[in-house]
């Protein structure tokens, strides 16, 4: 989802169908956020700190520019 903000992008959606339909809830437990912040991130509404995004790239084991772009 992209933010109209900033330009960045990220695929944190379909990560989680790629780890076998992880829930929100499932992703936000693992590193330590609420569901509600899973959820405005895939929205594009809100941007991770650099050790959220590092957390999210780690629970899909991928580098954090293969969960989150930068758009052109």
């Amino acid at each position: 989802m992209l933010d109209h903000n900033t330009g960045i992008t990220n695929t944190i959606r379909k990560c989680r169908f790629d780890q076998g339909e992880m829930t929100q809830e499932q992703l936000a437990q693992k590193v330590g956020v609420t569901r509600q912040t899973i959820i405005a991130l895939e929205a594009g509404k809100y941007l991770p700190s650099l050790l959220l995004a590092i957390r999210i790239a780690r629970v899909f084991d991928k580098n954090v520019e293969e969960v989150f772009q930068i758009g052109t």
